[in-house]
């Protein structure tokens, strides 16, 4: 296992940067980021973007100097590589990140998206009001708090799945054309697995944000949701931000 670093060449916000990868070792690369000094936020799934003042700091932390084009062949080959669209950010990726729901080897990518994944079979929704508290929701089938959603039925888009299901969790209406897509997560189980209730390759779980004006009372319609509350940022972290969803709600809440 090694980690690389290629030169600082490429110029972004008034700087130059490198990228640091690794070759098969998602701990590896973090360690050396970690000793290197870098930003944790620098991370984009699969490389750091590394400022040209801390090259320095990253060969010392114990990555090998490679030139631009051999990095990203190495990149290219590495069964590390985040598969992404133009205009997603990754967030996190997880090996067997929810464990807690399937019990079958996977790999969990978190991304930041403006698109609709509509091949995906369920759907969230962040619900949060004009006070800056959001809805959780504590379903019977699924362990602590959460966003409400869940999976569609036939004839019916994401969307619609993602409303009625909030309809059916919290009693909130909202229309289908309101939802902003925040990102998903992508559930990949590798081949020569039998994964149900999943499929074998990429399963989709589409993340919806929508805005209200007030934090209505809740209403739960469904005997497997225990509860439906409003939770302040702070509130909602304490529930959330150990769970795999959090880091799309994160990301989310800092830019609405």
């Amino acid at each position: 296992m090694t980690v690389y670093i290629d030169p600082p060449l490429w110029p972004a916000h008034g700087r130059r940067f490198s990228h640091l990868i690794s070759d098969r070792s998602l701990a590896e690369l973090h360690t050396v980021a970690a000793r290197a000094g870098l930003d944790p936020r620098a991370f984009e799934g699969d490389h750091y973007d590394v400022p040209e003042d801390l090259y320095a700091a990253s060969v010392a932390a114990g990555a090998q100097p490679i030139g631009a084009t051999a990095l990203a062949r190495v990149l290219r080959d590495s069964p590390l590589r985040f598969r992404k669209r133009r205009g997603e950010r990754p967030l996190g990726r997880v090996a067997n990140g929810l464990s807690a729901a399937f019990d079958v080897e996977h790999t969990l990518d978190l991304l930041a998206s403006p698109f609709d994944r509509t091949e995906g079979g369920a759907a969230v929704v962040l619900i949060r009001a004009a006070d800056a508290r959001m809805v959780l929701v504590r379903n019977a089938s699924r362990p602590g708090w959460g966003p409400p959603g869940g999976k569609r039925e036939p004839g019916e888009t994401l969307r619609e799945a993602a409303t009625r299901e909030v309809a059916e969790e919290t009693g909130l209406a909202l229309a289908p054309d309101a939802l902003v897509p925040v990102g998903y997560e992508r559930i990949t189980v590798p081949d020569g697995i039998n994964p149900a209730p999943l499929d074998t390759g990429d399963n989709f779980l589409q993340v919806y944000g929508a805005a209200v004006d007030q934090p209505s009372p809740l209403r739960p319609d469904l005997d497997d949701v225990l509860e439906a509350a409003w939770f302040s940022r702070a509130e909602a972290a304490a529930q959330g931000e150990h769970q795999s969803w959090w880091p799309l709600v994160r990301w989310w809440w800092e830019r609405h």
